[in-house]
């Protein structure tokens, strides 16, 4: 049976997932199951000396559309080059790749439509970057309703006389992909990363592939380009795709997150991720990003020990340093559908001033000397498809999407971190989950035959519907109770069974027993802290 799919509309004003200038999403097989697909042309701009959104009105602007590719130069006063994407009626009847070039004169504010012959196919998923005066396209796939293809061309637009150009390329190049990761070197080469292709393995049926290899197009002189496959060293990046880059400083390009999706003919489940991973030009070596935690707050509680500031007791010796300062809150936010599914979201956002708060597994640890690393870093949930920008030395991290179930979320929150400290993140704009809009539910085939037996049916249903939330309202008033002074710790020991159960019949009964169990334990944890 076809696997239905719902789908939740972006919460307004903040730019949509795939907005430009930042980084635009790479298609993945559930956006053409939605019931109703939402497409923008609008431009919005993040002050960052104000921390506020500012939505553009300009003139002419390109036709809405998802999945192109846009990079800023600094000539003419500042210029915003778009190329490409693809556009998608409401209901889906409806669909095509663009294959048009425009500018946005940032000193002015007008769109241009640049017409030039001999650029690339309409395409959707592909990279742009700047090398040397030059737009570089590669990749990319086309899909119609009949077939699909997947590109690994590599197109040129120069920026002086307006002229795309193909380029003519020797050695061995990349498997046709999209969504890869393409940055330019500071000599003018090109690196080009990861991405993902589908090919058809028999009649209505396709098998996805994610890339995990590096190539690099060499510029040789003017006119000659050549692959070369690239074996880095260090820890690389897991296999994902939708994982979002960006260029930070000293020469050092940036991955974050993704989604590594386990396929089956009928069925798509992902495991999304929140990590960060760079990747030294000049030393051709992966490494991991870590957050070191804030210094200023260990060099504080050294000096309220040292002046005799007053501290909790239960301690001696490295202990009398005191508690630690207030640590991050891990907000669990329990949303729950029409249909009585219930989707988990997490967030970890900074404590209030004067109040410290510890996470469960940091209770009884006290007496082991107030350790900082006990509070987890505040950190962006995990998702794919997220839009970076770097500006000073700081990433800005916006949006991407997450699922939970068959459920998909487009996230508006806003995150700052400086690469140079790599201490901890910024919330700037934080995620609300029940701001997201409840479009509608795709229907399965045998959803369909099931709707013939006329109003009298639906009549029945809507009956069982209202009995069905009356017993929800119940069943929320018996979940097992909070003892007074009991740890979370000890409730989710006690407890466990039961709410593994409940997500097990609100996930169904195909959801991974590892995310039946995660969603179990975070449903406990919302009651709990709810209860307490």
């Amino acid at each position: 049976m076809p696997q239905r799919r719902r789908c939740w509309r972006p919460p307004a004003p903040l730019p949509p997932q795939g907005s430009t200038p930042l980084s635009p999403p790479t298609p993945r097989k559930t956006s053409s199951s939605c019931s109703e697909t939402l497409l923008y042309n609008e431009l919005f701009v993040y002050n960052i000396r104000k921390d506020s959104w500012a939505k553009i009105d300009i003139p002419s602007p390109p036709p809405r559309r998802c999945a192109h590719q846009a990079v800023v130069v600094a000539q003419g006063g500042g210029q915003l080059w778009l190329f490409g994407g693809e556009f998608a009626s409401p209901d889906g009847e409806q669909f095509y790749h663009y294959k048009d070039l425009w500018v946005l004169h940032l000193a002015s504010r007008t769109w241009e439509q640049v017409k030039a012959s001999g650029g690339p196919s309409g395409r959707s998923g592909h990279r742009m970057a700047v090398s040397k005066r030059q737009l570089i396209v590669f990749g990319g796939f086309h899909e119609s309703s009949r077939d699909y293809i997947y590109y690994n061309d590599v197109h040129a637009f120069n920026l002086d006389t307006f002229a795309w150009s193909k380029l003519a390329t020797s050695g061995i190049a990349p498997a046709p992909r999209s969504g890869c990761h393409l940055a330019s070197t500071p000599e003018g080469h090109l690196m080009v990363y990861g991405g993902y292709s589908k090919q058809r393995i028999k009649k209505d049926v396709d098998k996805g592939t994610l890339h995990t290899d590096m190539f690099l197009l060499s510029a040789e002189g003017l006119e000659k380009w050549t692959w070369s496959r690239v074996s880095p060293s260090g820890v690389k990046p897991t296999p994902r795709s939708g994982f979002s880059v960006a260029l930070g400083p000293g020469n050092r390009s940036l991955l974050f997150g993704g989604v590594h999706d386990e396929e089956e003919e009928e069925r798509l489940e992902g495991d999304f991720f929140n990590d960060i991973y760079f990747y030294d030009l000049a030393k051709n070596r992966w490494f991991l990003g870590q957050l070191k935690g804030l210094k200023s707050d260990k060099k504080r509680r050294r000096r309220g020990a040292a002046k005799g500031e007053p501290h909790q007791a239960g301690g001696g010796g490295d202990e009398m340093e005191g508690q630690p300062p207030p640590g991050p809150v891990e907000i669990v936010k329990e949303v729950v559908a029409e249909d009585g599914t219930v989707m988990i979201v997490k967030q970890l956002i900074s404590a209030p001033q004067g109040k410290s708060t510890e996470s469960p597994e940091s209770e009884g640890e006290d007496d082991d000397g107030g350790n900082e690393a006990s509070n987890p870093p505040v950190e962006p949930c995990p998702r794919s498809n997220a839009m970076l920008a770097v500006k000073h030395g700081v990433l800005y991290l916006y949006g991407g999407m997450f699922e939970v179930g068959d459920r998909q979320f487009t996230l508006n929150d806003l995150y700052a971190l400086d690469l140079h400290k790599m201490e901890e993140w910024k919330v700037l704009v934080e995620m609300d989950p029940k701001a997201q809009e409840w479009l509608e539910e795709s229907e399965s085939d045998e959803d369909v035959e099931g709707a013939e037996g006329g109003e009298e049916e639906e009549e029945e249903e809507e009956e069982e519907e209202d009995s069905d939330e009356e017993e929800s309202g119940e069943d929320d008033k018996e979940h097992p109770a909070v003892q007074q002074d009991e740890r979370f710790a000890d409730y989710l020991s006690r407890t466990e069974q039961y709410w593994v159960n409940l997500a097990r019949q609100n996930l169904g009964p195909d959801a991974k027993e590892k995310k039946t169990v995660k969603v179990g334990q975070a449903m406990a944890k919302a009651f709990y802290e709810g209860a307490t």
